[in-house]
């Protein structure tokens, strides 16, 4: 199912001996355009540290009382390696976090999360692929690779169809099995007034994090003729469907395993 992620945020985080805080935000890939990481404030607890919780570590979600529990402990929380969620967070921190919590690597394979496309579905081969690969693929000396970005940020962002604006980006929708981010709700307000439209992740030609905008290859007019959406409303795949048939592109749920170095898309890291 898909959810808002402004709606996530204030979600309680249980380990399995008590609450160790509240989702603040979320951290995606900047290439494949899925949740990594939830930022989570310990509050009094931890003297308002964050922390990062892994969706590997997330059981079943108790949407009724708005809680995520986890596999883990207060301890090992307490413990964890200590990151600066005010800076971007690069691959070698993200492999020592890995080693803490003894996670294999999500990058690197084909699919979302390793070879599959859940995060359940990690192996300890995915991590031994991908130290073998950067053994030598890394130079002595080489900077840290940044490549997680913050949903935070990214809210706000200027939207480029490929004739003009269109509006700014509003929130995400993301996926509550493999915690893809599967739209961009893009609010409209300034042209088309009480609008909110869809834009997919694989429709985005550039986005440039230094001017804080987003560029998708689809034309004002195909925009303002979409479906709309209405957070309130479920957003089924039949709804799905004829928000893809609108625009004559094919649905992410056709695929199950995509690649990572599709030419022309946002998988072939076009965000610049």
């Amino acid at each position: 199912m898909l959810r808002n992620m402004k709606d996530l945020r204030g979600y309680a985080i249980r380990a399995t001996d008590g609450v160790i805080g509240t989702v603040s935000d979320f951290y995606f890939d900047d290439q494949d355009w899925n949740i990594r990481y939830l930022v989570v404030d310990t509050g009094q607890w931890l003297s308002g540290r964050k922390v990062l919780i892994a969706p590997a570590a997330i059981g079943f979600p108790d949407w009724m009382i708005q809680e995520l529990p986890v596999s883990l402990t207060k301890t090992q929380v307490k413990h964890s390696p200590d990151i600066d969620t005010r800076k971007p967070v690069s691959r070698q921190q993200e492999a020592e976090y890995a080693r803490y919590y003894g996670y294999p690597y999500y990058w690197g394979g084909a699919g979302f999360w390793g070879m599959g496309a859940y995060p359940g579905g990690l192996t300890a081969e995915d991590t031994i692929n991908e130290e073998l690969r950067t053994a030598t693929a890394r130079p002595p000396g080489a900077r840290d690779d940044c490549h997680l970005r913050s949903s935070k940020v990214i809210t706000g962002y200027h939207v480029h169809a490929t004739d003009g604006d269109i509006g700014r980006v509003d929130d995400l929708l993301v996926d509550d099995h493999t915690w893809a981010i599967r739209y961009l709700v893009v609010d409209t307000n300034r042209w088309w007034s009480g609008r909110r439209v869809l834009v997919a992740p694989r429709w985005i030609d550039d986005v440039s994090w230094s001017t804080a905008t987003v560029s998708v290859d689809v034309t004002r007019h195909a925009i303002q003729g979409a479906p709309p959406y209405d957070s309130e409303a479920h957003l089924d795949r039949q709804r799905e469907q004829a928000l893809h048939d609108h625009y004559g592109r094919s649905g992410y749920w056709t695929a199950h395993l995509r690649s990572r170095r599709e030419p022309g898309s946002v998988e072939d890291g076009v965000n610049r």
